[in-house]
């Protein structure tokens, strides 16, 4: 069996090295290989006790199990572990000192030869930075906040497409059949999709194929995460968007290399890794035509989270950002990165200057949209996500037309575990610095892209925590429009201000004929969605009026 598995194993090598060259001496002209394939069947539970107490166990079900679970209290047990132990002639393998027979030791390769030394099993030796553009340049103009509606990802797509050009051999896209719809189709300006098969004349026609293509498109998310997880490993740098809903597909596997990570980080000969780095795309929020199977955000921001030691940035729908973001994360190394930025255009609310800081801060105070200035607030906005930020700013704006005397403070956080403790994070804030921006006694409306659980987890511990109201996604949805979806899930504008009014006491009472007004916006908002299916055109055309 070892002669055959050997003669086997260098069959297969030879073969590779064969197609490999063949390949490189061809140029453009590459088909697709026919690669070797070894299937070796052999009984479950091999060379192991084929009984225990009369039942079978090997080639069997019971060999997966523990085949020998009674050692201590039989003898017999015992008996078979010592019999199955030797079976293996260890008296031919190893010196009376126990330590491994000359003749095998002198087998073993050297140098990188050694399975443990290999370079490619430890991919960090071989990593080579990328050039990364200025992410400055792809600015987006914002001459007033909450006027200009601009595709994070559109934006994004030009970034990578320019990481692309500089880094043709150490770089890689992976998209699950997804990279045009989700705006990345800048990258094909400089390279295509990878595709050694066969060709048809309608392919020419925006199939964007090339046999050297460094975009890895295929509709199996576990697939594309297999091959970068795989590409990182082996001392390269790669960027996987997908949409948000079907992320959960990899939800096992992105935990399982994070373990990974977190003991490699306690290795010290164990080199450093490019991070792997997630574009979770096509949110809850804007579904319009898929619908409720297409909404959930579980994953992009719970997922992340549970990786204890890991960066997570989340929910930075500005362009500028998301630039940012991805140079920050493609710089990164033994990190796992995820970014959430919807595909679709969204209003933009901070300059280049002001983005670099809110993003570096995670999370800030918006001057433009508070007006507790000098004072103490009576009311906080908090907002994390794009739509949820838009409709918690256009609440802000109704309360301060209706209520000018109140006090608002706008709060918004692009990255999460700057909620948590900085005894639990490295990113999070101390118990000062939350209190600083929250205080410890004021109502604070916290309007979320996610499941409004996942905020209370983080913040359990903070002062103010009983205090902190949060709207989130609540599972309920269908194809509906982005303001109808809005309105089931009370993220919405008016629930805001409404809930506002609870909130804080003096306008409880006094602030009873502003609910009603909009209450009555709200309902005629529905009425308008369900009979014409988009919504109000000053729902759709709203700006930041302040």
């Amino acid at each position: 069996m070892h002669q055959a598995m050997a003669a086997t194993l260098e069959h297969c090598v030879q073969e590779i090295r064969h197609i490999q060259q063949d390949a490189r001496k061809s140029g453009s002209k590459v088909e697709r290989p026919k690669w070797p394939m070894v299937i070796l069947r052999s009984p479950k539970g091999w060379t192991g006790p084929a009984e225990v107490d009369g039942h079978k166990v090997e080639g069997f079900w019971r060999s997966h199990q523990v085949p020998l679970a009674e050692m201590r209290e039989k003898a017999s047990h015992l008996a078979l572990l010592e019999e199955w132990l030797r079976s293996y002639r260890p008296q031919e393998l190893f010196d009376d000192a126990g330590q491994l027979v000359s003749e095998l030791r002198d087998l073993a390769p050297e140098g990188a030869r050694r399975m443990g030394a290999n370079p490619h099993a430890n991919g960090g030796l071989l990593r080579r930075g990328l050039k990364l553009p200025q992410f400055r340049d792809y600015r987006v103009p914002v001459e007033k906040p909450g006027t200009t509606e601009v595709g994070p990802t559109q934006i994004l797509g030009q970034f990578l497409r320019d990481v692309a050009r500089d880094n043709p051999t150490n770089f890689r896209v992976f998209s699950p059949d997804e990279n045009a719809s989700n705006r990345l189709t800048a990258l094909y300006e400089v390279t295509k999709k990878t595709w050694l098969g066969e060709h048809f004349p309608e392919d020419a026609d925006g199939g964007e194929l090339a046999p050297d293509g460094r975009v890895m498109e295929m509709l199996s998310e576990h697939t594309l995460e297999g091959w970068l997880e795989g590409y990182l490993l082996t001392g390269r740098h790669g960027f996987l968007s997908t949409y948000e809903a079907f992320v959960h597909v990899i939800d096992s596997m992105f935990n399982q290399h994070a373990k990974w990570l977190d003991k490699c980080n306690e290795l010290p000969w164990c080199a450093d890794i490019a991070s792997l780095n997630l574009l979770i795309t096509s949110t809850v929020w804007r579904q319009d035509h898929n619908g409720f199977t297409h909404q959930d955000p579980g994953f992009s921001m719970s997922s992340p989270i549970r990786a204890r030691p890991l960066h997570a940035s989340t929910c930075r729908p500005m362009p500028t950002a998301c630039c940012r973001s991805s140079a920050i994360a493609l710089r990164s190394t033994n990190y796992v990165n995820v970014i959430v930025a919807d595909k679709q255009p969204h209003l933009q609310y901070l300059n280049m200057d002001e983005a670099i800081k809110h993003c570096t801060k995670g999370a800030s105070i918006w001057r433009q949209a508070s007006s507790d200035q000098d004072s103490e607030p009576d009311l906080f906005m908090a907002s994390c996500g794009d739509i949820a930020t838009m409709e918690a700013l256009a609440a802000t704006a109704m309360l301060r037309q209706h209520f000018p005397e109140v006090k608002l403070r706008f709060v918004n956080v692009v990255d999460l575990f700057r909620l948590v403790p900085s005894t639990e994070h490295l990113h999070g804030f101390t118990d000062n610095e939350f209190d600083a921006l929250f205080t410890t006694d004021k109502p604070v409306i916290f309007n979320f892209h996610a499941y409004p659980w996942l905020i209370h987890r983080l913040t359990y511990r903070r002062h103010n925590h009983h205090n902190l109201h949060v709207r989130g996604y609540k599972e309920r949805g269908n194809i509906n429009t982005p303001m109808e979806l809005a309105i089931q899930n009370q993220v919405d504008r008016f629930s805001l201000a409404i809930d506002a009014i609870y909130r804080v006491p003096s306008l409880r009472v006094r602030g009873a004929h502003a609910r009603e007004a909009l209450l009555n916006m709200q309902i005629d908002c529905r009425n308008y969605a369900y009979e014409h299916g988009i919504d109000k055109p000053e729902i759709v055309d709203w700006k930041w009026p302040l």
